[in-house]
């Protein structure tokens, strides 16, 4: 029976807090203590399932993809995976001529109309990059539809780490959809089909796996968290992108085709799939059209 003084668990008023030992307040061996977990990070609400996609998908390259990727670089001499990597870009061109219009970039679109002509007459279908030497210096530029959603102002969304994508948002998916409808309207039907889509999608990551394996090799080995590393490298180098085209910074500049960081086995285009994807360069993978994704 109570003896009119406080429970043994609840401290007096007249205590001082100093004078109670922590044991007094430490939970029983029985009781249910609930925290709060942690919130995740804006811009990446499903935070918790992309860290998992990422660990599965780090797997499966480390198992699989790298080998096949060094196996591939081994039989295949640079030249010809040079070779494969233009014809592949020179295909992007007209989306990239279509999206530099929509933004009102009068003279880059004209640029990559040439480069689309000269490489595809010059160039034996875009295998050689013969307008980025003299007398044409006509440089390669990336864009897709997701710079031009990004240039009238919608927001990247959230961000997701997908199979065969990479880290990616919901506006570089955007993209990458309306890329896939335009693409063989402007390049002609037989490159919608899988008999183009499969291979040419498989050289494409191999030959990003091949770029991108030093930055690849330096996340894992010394980044302290390679997946949040992934995720800012990609989320800035976007905005970067949208903001060049908005005249935020000097220039859309002219973008190597490996310039994407993309922290996979897979390919990550910018959105151009957000995303051409995580890859060894500054920092930023979800985007070039396709089949390269999509990036400015």
């Amino acid at each position: 029976m109570s003896n009119g003084g406080p429970p043994s668990d609840v401290v007096p008023s007249n205590v001082a807090p100093s004078d109670v030992a922590p044991s007094d307040l430490a939970p029983a061996p029985d009781e249910i203590v609930v925290t709060a977990r942690e919130a995740p990070p804006p811009g990446d609400p499903l935070q918790e399932a992309n860290i998992k996609s990422y660990r599965v998908i780090q797997s499966v390259d480390k198992a699989l993809v790298a080998p096949v990727a060094t196996g591939y670089q081994r039989v295949l001499p640079e030249p010809v995976r040079d070779g494969l990597g233009n014809a592949l870009r020179n295909i992007s061109e007209p989306v990239n001529f279509l999206n530099f219009l929509l933004q009102f970039k009068i003279g880059k679109a004209a640029e990559t109309l040439g480069r689309f002509v000269v490489n595809t007459t010059f160039g034996v279908g875009g295998l050689v990059d013969v307008a980025k030497t003299k007398p044409f210096n006509l440089p390669y530029r990336r864009n897709g539809f997701a710079n031009t959603l990004g240039f009238y102002g919608v927001e990247p969304g959230p961000y997701f780490y997908l199979p065969l994508v990479g880290p990616t948002t919901l506006r570089d998916m955007a993209g990458n959809g309306i890329a896939l409808l335009v693409l063989p309207t402007t390049v002609g039907a037989p490159f919608n089909r899988p008999a183009y889509a499969v291979p040419t999608t498989v050289i494409k990551q191999l030959n990003d796996r091949i770029e991108g394996d030093a930055e690849i090799t330096r996340l894992q080995e010394e980044s302290l968290d390679p997946y949040v590393e992934t995720r800012t490298l990609c989320l800035e180098k976007r905005q970067r992108e949208i903001d060049a085209l908005k005249g935020r910074s000097n220039d859309v500049a002219a973008i190597p085709a490996t310039e994407t960081v993309r922290e996979t086995g897979t390919s990550v285009n910018s959105e151009a799939s957000v995303g051409e994807e995580l890859r060894a360069s500054p920092p930023p993978s979800a985007g070039d059209p396709l089949p390269s994704g999509e990036h400015p």
